[in-house]
């Protein structure tokens, strides 16, 4: 699936199914509540906090993929097209970081 797909599905279910869209701010809230359910399975998963007994069932596919979901929400009310963003965001980051990492000691191999 593209990601122009996914747009137009997300679009159609929430039309559907999910009867219309959140307002933006409402989306935005629950965006941040799904990026915060990323990062407590991350901070338990590959950091150093521990999985509380509540914790054992977590999926971090389905949890970045709500994440992906309310972040399509959000483009399609907006009218962005995501492909045309996420196209010129790596034309910008590879102009201006073309040098950057290379030449970054922190990045070099210990």
């Amino acid at each position: 699936m593209t990601i122009k797909e996914a747009q137009e599905t997300i679009d159609k279910w929430i039309t559907t199914t999910g009867v219309r869209y959140f307002n933006e701010l409402t989306n935005t809230a629950m965006l941040m509540e799904e990026v915060g359910e990323v990062a407590r399975i991350m901070a338990r998963q590959y950091g150093e906090q521990s999985f509380k007994k509540s914790d054992k069932e977590v999926n971090l596919a389905d949890e970045m993929a709500d994440v992906l979901f309310v972040l399509m929400c959000l483009a399609n009310q907006t009218g962005i097209d995501l492909t045309d963003a996420l196209e010129k965001n790596l034309e910008k980051k590879s102009i201006r970081d073309a040098d950057r990492h290379k030449n970054n000691e922190k990045l070099k191999e210990q």
